[in-house]
């Protein structure tokens, strides 16, 4: 039977989508612009094809790529990262989470308040992390009130020096939010723990930082494969994504190289089994940060371990490269963007290439018309059942 992985390259968007004009998203090509930016090299991405996907400044097309590649559309309303994941495992939201552009209603805030025993919280209104923390973090250490605040995404984020709170005191208020606070019509797609530390302008703890998902729909791939006995690992943030629900094992990463790393010992160790892997540092660290050098640094790492991981495939397995949304740091816009994401399927010989003509000579799989196509190919490698909405592209 062999395995499946499936890497995320969280933030990672080729262009605008149809919609994009609804969420302020024209022009976003997050992809495309690093490339121009930066001009990053990246040859082994490029050998499988991703410079076949849009045009890319400094990755050429390939004659003959050694995967199938194609880009994917969102369905799901929203550009976070629980929606983007949640489609690819086959869950269409039909309506978003909320958001909150002026910031949480005052009774959220003051049941929040109430429930962890202080006066006030600060700020409550959408920021950017870094800005968040150096606009009140003075403040916040003087009174002790925490930094709640959101973004353009439906999120609930809380930020406390760990000077003020341990970051376990923290999590605890976070874990109260997703609970008590942000339930029913709050039902956010993520409470997030931003903990930070040092002096001003202070720095956050990214590899403390930590996600309480809101409970995703029963029928996913994740519980179709435990279902049928199948093993499922989450490697990367994952698994916080899905509220901690189906999979077999875990492992936590504070960066990319970690992640990359723990994908590796786990290729020498799985069998027949299905591998979630999420590469955060493109998103988290440069993408939000408006950061096209730094992003482009990240791809450059990641493309110098694929010829590791792509010497642990064995014959029978099935490696599948794509985004959860957009995030364009050569843009102004602090947040995710809604673009298309990259597809690419390796070894591309597993797929029927063109999704109407699986006769065609290329190794095109096309536009997608949803990222749960990738959850149907799950289920159609492991030959189980599945009610997804989307089309195969495996053979």
């Amino acid at each position: 039977m062999g395995n499946f992985y499936l890497i995320i390259v969280d933030g990672l968007g080729v262009g605008a989508q149809e919609d994009a004009h609804l969420y302020g998203d024209e022009g976003m090509n997050t992809l495309g612009n690093v490339c121009n930016e930066t001009q990053c090299k990246l040859p082994n991405l490029g050998k499988m094809g991703i410079g076949n996907i849009i045009p890319l400044s400094s990755v050429p097309e390939e004659e003959n790529p050694t995967a199938a590649f194609g880009k994917m559309r969102e369905v799901s309303a929203g550009k976070d990262s629980t929606t983007g994941h949640w489609e690819i495992a086959g869950i269409h939201l039909e309506k978003p989470f909320p958001t909150y552009p002026k910031g949480f209603p005052k009774d959220v805030v003051d049941r929040f308040c109430e429930g962890i025993g202080v006066e006030k919280a600060l700020c409550n209104l959408p920021y950017s992390g870094t800005d968040v923390i150096r606009d009140f973090g003075e403040e916040h250490i003087k009174t002790g009130y925490p930094i709640v605040y959101t973004s353009a995404d439906s999120v609930f984020q809380v930020a406390c020096h760990e000077d003020v709170a341990s970051v376990e005191m923290l999590y605890d208020l976070c874990d109260f939010a997703r609970k008590e606070i942000c339930v029913g019509e709050h039902e956010v797609g993520r409470v997030i723990a931003r903990p930070f530390t040092g002096t001003y302008p202070y720095d956050r703890i990214s590899d403390q930082r930590k996600d309480y998902s809101a409970i995703p729909p029963k029928n996913n791939i994740l519980n179709s494969l435990l279902n049928s006995g199948i093993k499922t690992y989450s490697i990367g943030k994952v698994i916080d994504l899905f509220a901690g629900i189906g999979f077999s094992q875990y492992r936590k990463t504070k960066n990319n190289a970690e992640g990359i790393s723990q994908l590796l010992s786990a290729m020498s160790a799985v069998k027949n089994s299905f591998v979630f892997v999420n590469l955060i540092d493109t998103d988290q660290l440069f993408g939000h940060r408006l950061d096209p050098e730094g992003y482009a640094k990240s791809l450059e790492e990641f493309d110098r371990a694929l010829p590791a991981i792509l010497s642990k495939l064995n014959n029978e397995d099935v490696l599948v490269i794509t985004g959860d949304h957009g995030n364009d740091p050569c843009s102004n816009s602090t947040d995710h963007s809604r673009e298309f994401v990259p597809l690419l399927v390796y070894p591309k010989g597993k797929t029927l290439h063109l999704t109407d003509n699986p006769s065609d000579g290329t190794t095109s799989l096309g536009i997608r018309a949803t990222f749960a196509d990738v959850a149907v190919s799950v289920a159609d490698f492991f030959e189980i059942k599945s009610t997804f909405p989307g089309k195969s592209f495996l053979k």
